[in-house]
């Protein structure tokens, strides 16, 4: 079977294709430039647990290299600390240079057997049919590429998006920061800070520490002012030090300087037949502390599974819908939640009748959006194929699952989001079996009708067993997704119901190379779509 064509060989591009390589899908990436990466260290990047768990399955070596974990977050309003924020509750923030990630990424790429690179070409075509996608690219030599599938990874002025003609409205120049990557010593070691309400100049800056004692630091500028020359930029990076250092400028080292504009934009499609659109191709985002890459790192682990199931098995066509709906829902509710706080947040106002839960400071809320929390920050949650929720835990269903600790088929015990990325997952609440041997566990109890049953799903599965999951009592099955969101929770083992859900999952995708239900009770294979989506904003 022909490769799945990526497009663009960016974080998005590169993580769709190792993902995709991870679960025996060939890749080719088209990139149309020479396969370096420009240090740029004021270009950074910002991932949460998810993302970085994901890039870190992906055999991205950079991540503990060369990025930085927030040691707290601070708040400043004028010259008076607000708030801050550790991270006892959970992992905090990751922060690397952008294109620390891209090389790691591509390292990786550059190793796996299954991807293959291909530099300084650009797309100038691509045609469809009922089975595949054939491209066509210039650059060093001209070529035709044949493919199952063709995603477009190729950025905000995608050639692939063009070539589809997907209109990509939305609002320009959002908002403008001057941005600087700087060595220095700052007071608090290691801790990222947001400070409104500066004495002079710009009203608010952020501070966020790299490896090495290097800092970026951002100035939000007027959306449509003055150029910032050189100087102006330096004057900026003396007065701002000044200020966090007790009045006087300390020592520093101007390694890149830059100004950013930001934009919010959103595809009216991803998806054209056997075309996609993911990461900045799809959407541009990144004011009050939205994450553009980190959402885009989002749509390649979404798509990925599910082009692994067309490619392997053959998915539905609703499976692969969803894809947009889930991706599309979830970024227009950030890019609304932006929106609809922006004015408020910049005119000082109250915020209660703008976004419901937000009655807290602004500085709250906009540290929200930097630290992966609130309206502005979250982890997207997905309407669940099936409504199964027989026992209440912590997580709904739709929602990412809690990183806890399980017991993986080899008989390791690593963090769950370890094994996220490939198939679809069961898990055993079984309290005490940490102590046993794993021969043991396995067949005690209800592990031999539970095995049974995951062994008769429509998908292929893995069994796994933890000691605990927030809110679930013992016995509980969890039904997770590849993408690591949970489907569904049943008390104890019910094959039929188990067998219903993971096929909702899948939305009836042919089951022809897997092995038939053994269990009497289990339903025949439904073409259940499954797909509820809440109204979607369109920005025109």
């Amino acid at each position: 079977m022909d490769p799945v064509i990526v497009v663009g060989a960016g974080p998005v591009g590169l993580s769709l294709s190792l993902a995709l390589a991870g679960q025996g899908v060939p890749t080719v990436v088209l990139d149309e430039g020479p396969g370096k990466e420009e240090p740029r260290p004021a270009r950074t990047v910002v991932l949460h647990s998810d993302t970085a768990a994901m890039v870190n399955r992906l055999g991205c070596t950079t991540l503990r290299d060369e990025g930085a974990y927030f040691a707290a977050w601070r708040t400043v309003r004028r010259r008076q600390s607000a708030q801050r924020r550790t991270f006892d509750d959970g992992p905090a923030p990751l922060h690397l240079p952008q294109h620390a990630l891209t090389r790691g990424l591509r390292d990786a790429a550059a190793a796996h057997p299954l991807v293959q690179l291909v530099t300084d070409c650009r797309l100038d075509s691509l045609e469809q049919d009922g089975r595949g996608v054939t491209a066509h690219t210039r650059g060093a030599e001209t070529s035709w590429w044949r493919g199952s599938h063709l995603v477009g990874c190729d950025g905000a002025r995608s050639t692939v998006r063009k070539l589809l003609g997907i209109r990509f409205p939305g609002r320009t120049a959002v908002e403008r920061h001057a941005v600087a990557a700087l060595r220095t010593e700052l007071p608090w070691p290691g801790e990222a800070l947001l400070h409104r309400g500066l004495p002079s100049g710009p009203d608010e800056a952020t501070a966020r520490p790299l490896p090495d004692g290097v800092w970026r630091l951002d100035w939000l500028l007027p959306p449509r002012g003055d150029l910032v020359t050189p100087d102006a930029l330096v004057n900026l990076v003396r007065d701002t030090l000044a200020v966090w250092c007790g009045g006087t400028t300390p020592p520093y080292d101007l390694i890149d300087t830059g100004v950013h504009t930001l934009h919010h934009r959103l595809a009216r499609r991803w998806r054209e037949g056997r075309a996609f659109l993911a990461g900045d191709a799809a959407h541009l985002l990144g004011a009050l502390g939205t994450q553009g890459v980190e959402e885009g790192l989002r749509d390649a682990e979404n798509l990925a599974w599910k082009l692994s199931l067309a490619w392997h098995q053959g998915a539905s066509e609703a499976l692969l819908d969803s894809y947009e709906a889930e991706r599309r829902t979830a970024v227009a509710a950030r890019l609304r939640a932006a929106d609809q706080a922006m004015p408020v947040l910049r005119s000082g106002g109250g915020l209660r009748t703008y976004l419901p839960g937000a009655s807290r400071s602004a500085e709250s809320l906009l540290a929200d959006g930097h630290l992966g929390r609130g309206p502005l920050g979250a982890e997207p949650a997905y309407a669940p194929p099936v409504a199964v929720r027989e026992v209440p835990t912590a997580t709904e269903p739709g929602r990412p699952v809690a990183n806890v600790a399980v017991t993986a088929p080899d008989g390791s015990t690593v963090p769950l989001r370890d094994l996220l990325g490939g198939r679809l997952l069961v898990i055993l609440v079984a309290p005490g079996t940490g102590v046993w041997d794993r021969r043991h566990w396995l067949g005690a109890g209800l592990m031999p009708r539970l095995a049974a049953a995951v062994s008769a799903l429509p998908v292929r599965t893995d069994l796994l067993v933890a000691e605990s999951y927030p809110g679930a009592p013992a016995h509980t099955v969890l039904l997770v997704r590849p993408d690591g969101h949970l489907a569904a929770t049943f008390a104890g083992v019910r094959p039929a119901e188990l067998y219903e859900a993971a096929d909702a999952v899948r939305a009836g995708a042919p089951a022809s190379r897997l092995p038939a239900p053994s269990t009497p009770s289990t339903p025949a294979t439904t073409t259940t779509t499954g797909q509820t989506t809440t109204p979607i904003v369109v920005i025109d």
